[in-house]
């Protein structure tokens, strides 16, 4: 017996062989479907998808054995990694110099015919085998070897498509605790500038109550400007917390509710003060949602209708049905519309299609991104549709829950 020399690349495809996560692993269909359909086609009663590790040959599927590994030093798949492109056959161990002598030749298994294709990394490094075993001599013809290789290479794209699951896993996990910790950096951030941001205001207040007949009119106006600026600041920040906490919106318990009283709560809570017609859907439902997040997204959907909007008169029409497990809402305005090269970006964070609303305030692009945001995670889409100075439909439904 001549036991295999360690490929020159060794360390590097030990690495290659252990960032796969897949020694020591449970047996997977996808994987024992190819090496039962390799021993189909090759007509031999044993075959192996085999991983060579630093001891070990472990065996991530196999047909036709109890074997789970074997010593790496006594392995086959050990000679033929050395060549990671080409098939290694061995037609009769018993006349190879480099097995005759070999234990699972010998001794129990007694391997007499042994084919084995290497089974390569992303990088071209051989971390194992796709193999074939028998107790008695054998060959494979010209077709048999080609689907063996072919076998071999869905086994690598098996081994990619792992590789590139485990990496967005990663980058899933270190952009959920990045984002954790956004939140946590944007909501201590905001909740300590608000108390600053009230006291502005109100010496703002105090100043033009108390000293304001000592000023100018420019002085006033600049009184005024400080008090705008930090209510538009605060505004701002309370949008940000919103957004960043509509998740927690979720936490809390789906549950019935009236579609109208919600819609009428919403109303008198945005306390309009134009002339405005809002009509409700005709034919009411009882929602079973989260209503905490039901409520966030048409507080934010009426009340964009209320502010971007320059009519004399305002009217905005509710629609809502049931259908096929989801609840399927419309809001249409008569507002001063949305570009039609402006319509795709305008759920995306802090995206700003009017310079400033109804009342001259400049808005802050986070609105309509906690919207869908919120409608996505009830397990619904949100489109608009709109023309500039016609008016705005937003369409969106809502999954219904058990």
């Amino acid at each position: 017996m001549i036991e295999a020399l360690q490929p020159e690349n060794e360390i590097s495809r030990i690495t290659s062989l252990h960032d796969l996560q897949i020694l020591n692993s449970e047996p997977e269909e996808k994987y024992d479907n190819i090496a039962q359909l390799a021993s189909y086609i090759c007509d031999v009663p044993v075959s192996l998808i085999t991983l060579l590790a630093e001891d070990k040959n472990w065996f991530k599927a196999k047909s036709g054995t109890d074997m789970c590994d074997s010593d790496r030093n006594i392995s086959f798949c050990s000679h033929a990694i050395l060549q990671p492109d080409e098939l290694m056959e061995i037609p009769d161990t018993l006349l190879d110099a480099r097995f005759a002598n070999n234990p699972l030749v010998t001794t129990g298994s007694k391997i007499r015919f042994y084919a084995g294709m290497p089974i390569r990394s992303n990088i071209g490094e051989a971390v194992g085998t796709l193999c074939l075993l028998d107790t008695e001599p054998h060959s494979l013809n010209e077709k048999q070897k080609t689907a063996l290789i072919a076998l071999a290479r869905q086994v690598e794209s098996l081994f990619e498509l792992r590789r590139q699951n485990i990496a967005l896993k990663k980058v899933k996990k270190e952009l959920g605790t990045k984002n954790n910790l956004l939140k946590e950096f944007a909501g201590t951030v905001s909740h300590d500038m608000k108390m600053p941001l009230a006291n502005m205001i109100i010496t703002s207040d105090l100043l033009k109550a108390k000293y304001g007949n000592l000023l100018d009119d420019t002085g006033r106006s600049y009184l005024t400007y400080l008090k705008q600026s930090s209510f538009r600041l605060s505004n701002y920040i309370t949008d940000i917390l919103n957004h960043y906490e509509s998740d927690t919106l979720l936490d809390s318990h789906n549950e019935d509710f009236d579609l109208q009283d919600v819609l009428e709560q919403i109303i008198d809570l945005l306390n309009i003060k134009y002339d405005c017609e809002i009509n409700l859907p005709e034919d009411n439902l009882t929602v079973h949602c989260n209503r905490a997040a039901f409520q966030q997204i048409f507080f934010n959907l009426i009340g964009n209708s209320l502010k971007y909007n320059t009519q004399e008169k305002i009217i905005i029409d509710v629609t809502s049905i049931e259908k096929n497990g989801y609840y399927h809402f419309s809001i249409t305005d008569n507002g001063i519309g949305i570009p039609e090269n402006k319509q795709e970006a305008i759920f995306e964070l802090f995206t700003i299609v009017e310079e400033a609303d109804r009342s001259g305030n400049r808005g802050n692009g986070i609105g309509l991104s906690t919207v869908q945001k919120l409608v996505n995670n009830l397990g619904g889409k949100i489109s608009v549709k709109s023309k500039v100075n016609k008016g705005t439909t937003f369409n969106f439904t809502i999954k219904r829950t058990l």
